[in-house]
């Protein structure tokens, strides 16, 4: 029986329409050129006297394509790298351990891409390439680990992809795997070969070569390749983090998803519904550059990648490394149902199962509720915690329906309120809440205890995941602790004119701190040496500014989320245009000293 049909139900709720931005871009000074004969002309005449290139693909990236341009420029003369490979079921084997038997989980890989190639096949088709390249007939070298067979001055060109796009490609069973075609798994375990290994073999790899990649390739519109050099890719890079921006958002839809976003973000009507908004997850987002006027799509990793210290600051940088501690991300549950009852692992648990450096603590904003939204949040007092996870294992094989309401708090939730939910906390968004998630960057270890008798959207029971959660759930987080502890903990810090701050948390376990300002008049912030991530949660348009003018004013719309990068320091955020003499809320996030 499904209980919810988030397509059917409508929510009574009056939602507001804004000029949310979909497709943020940073506006870059540079060269693009666009269609694959211009671009193949454009590398043809940088190569000069050069007789090999290395044409280095992220996983995910269309091979047929990309190789088929280039055999049409240089016939005869282009070697595909993926059939140097090592065997695919001895990369099967090899990569097993990472991947697991687990339908959902995986452990995070040490391997890298030289373990993809034997040594030998690299020294011997190395030594042919240099052999049989010339400056009148030139090699081109295309796929994943190409440069580990290119001389040092082989020209290096890049055909990035962001993981979202992957994504997309995974459900449409249209790309292989590093070294592994599994075009025909579901999707669940491509994303899992993705995640846990080979997108991060690849970012360590792209890491090494970003001073040696010349032009960067942008084929995330198939048959419609654009193509920037160096210069531009690293203006980009540098302009974004010196100033405040955003990435680009993408949306999905869920089995409990609602129809808020329909209307504030201007998406597709005729959708069943949306339920997620990643605004805010660089390993997974886009960047856009405009340059010359057209969009140039990457990973936004790339930034943190190549801008570490400069966006995240030097004290988070030596904490979490080149990874971007915080997410914001959208939960729409007006007109839908209500999300699974979950947990999220321990810091211990998720680093000894699946080799993360810490867990995912969240919290949940309520940037708007409907009439009867509530939050499922922590134990009932005296809950008997053998019966209750007797009843979530009869529920899952079937056999009853379980009683949440019997374990679990049921807190009415209005808008603007805050939960905090750190690791172990059981949880839930219940129906009619449009939920700002702020949560730290691990983002896939979630488990399902209880779905409501539902289906996904792919028809199939979604996975549960009772016996990992029980080795999770803090019991001591009963009724008293979460009302003291994880329900509105407001704080007012200080006032000025026309602006007041408040601590919204986040819980003292959890390493993200949150404040939210009320104004009618300029707030004067400081990144105090962390990058900070912000949402504009009341107000048509606010401005980002410089007392310096060290970046250009930066306007923000209604529900958008933004990134200020620590190295700008003190700036101020005031009302903006329609919201000029009007109250606006922003909520901010940092991670604490």
């Amino acid at each position: 029986m499904i209980i919810f049909a988030a397509s059917e139900k409508k929510t009574k709720h009056t939602m507001r329409k804004s000029n949310y931005d979909k497709f943020p871009a940073t506006r870059v000074e540079g060269r693009l050129v666009q269609g694959w004969g211009d671009i193949l002309a454009t590398l043809k005449q940088s190569l000069g006297g050069r007789s090999v290139m290395a044409v280095e693909l992220y996983a995910g990236v269309h091979e047929k394509e990309v190789l088929q341009a280039f055999e049409s420029a240089f016939p005869g003369r282009v070697l595909d790298v993926r059939q140097w490979m090592k065997p695919e079921s001895e990369l099967r084997a090899l990569t097993q351990r990472f991947i697991t038997d687990d339908v959902l989980f995986g452990y995070v890989t040490c391997l890298t891409l030289n373990d993809y190639f034997e040594p030998g096949k690299v020294e011997a088709e190395s030594r042919r390439v240099r052999e049989e390249a010339s400056a009148s007939a030139p090699m081109v070298l295309v796929g994943s680990g190409a440069t580990l067979f290119a001389p040092a001055d082989a020209m290096l060109v890049y055909a990035d992809m962001a993981r979202w796009e992957i994504q997309q490609r995974f459900r449409r069973h249209e790309v292989k795997a590093l070294g592994v075609d599994n075009r025909d798994e579901a999707v669940s375990l491509q994303y899992k070969r993705g995640y846990f290994n080979d997108w991060r073999i690849l970012d360590r790899h792209k890491d090494q070569l970003f001073g040696r990649v010349e032009y960067w390739l942008d084929t995330h519109i198939p048959q419609t390749p654009k193509l920037i050099d160096r210069d531009t890719f690293f203006r980009g890079m540098k302009q974004t983090a010196a100033g405040p921006f955003r990435v680009v958002p993408f949306f999905d839809p869920a089995p409990w998803g609602g129809q808020w976003m329909k209307e504030v973000c201007d998406l597709d009507r005729e959708k069943a519904n949306f339920g997620w908004c990643f605004d805010c997850v660089p390993e997974e987002n886009s960047l856009l550059l405009e340059v010359e006027g057209v969009r140039f799509e990457l990973p936004s990793v790339d930034v943190v990648l190549t801008q570490s210290r400069p966006l995240l600051g030097e004290r988070v940088e030596a904490r979490f490394g080149k990874d971007f501690p915080i997410r914001f991300d959208f939960l729409d549950t007006m007109g839908g149902g209500n999300l699974s009852l979950q947990v999220h692992p321990t810091t211990q648990f998720i680093r000894e199962s699946f080799g993360m450096a810490y867990t995912q603590d969240e919290s949940y904003y309520l940037l708007d509720a409907g009439e009867g939204a509530v939050v499922y949040l922590g134990l009932k007092k005296g809950v008997d915690r053998e019966a209750m996870i007797s009843d979530l294992r009869r529920a899952q094989r079937g056999e009853i329906v379980f009683d949440a309401e019997k374990y679990v708090n049921k807190i009415p939730a209005k808008k603007h309120d805050h939960f905090l939910i750190p690791g172990g906390t059981i949880h839930c968004s219940g129906a009619e809440s449009m939920v700002l998630e702020i949560s730290s960057t691990p983002n896939i270890f979630t488990f399902k205890l209880w779905d409501w008798q539902r289906l996904g959207l792919d028809g199939k029971p979604r996975p549960i995941n009772v016996e990992r959660g029980s080795k999770v759930i803090q019991w001591e987080r009963d009724t008293d602790y979460v009302y003291q502890h994880l329900r509105n903990h407001f704080e007012t810090l200080s006032q000025g004119d026309g602006w007041t701050e408040e601590r919204t948390g986040l819980h003292p376990n959890e390493f993200i701190e949150t404040r939210r300002h009320h104004f009618t008049a300029p707030v004067t912030h400081h990144t105090e040496g962390s990058v900070n991530v912000f949402n504009l949660l009341e107000g048509e348009e606010a401005v980002v500014e410089s007392p310096t003018g060290a970046f250009e004013p930066f306007v923000v719309h209604y529900a958008e989320t933004f990134i200020v990068p620590a190295c700008v320091g003190e700036y101020t955020i005031r009302p903006y245009g329609k919201s000029e003499g009007a109250e606006c809320v922003t909520v901010k996030a940092f991670v604490r000293r």
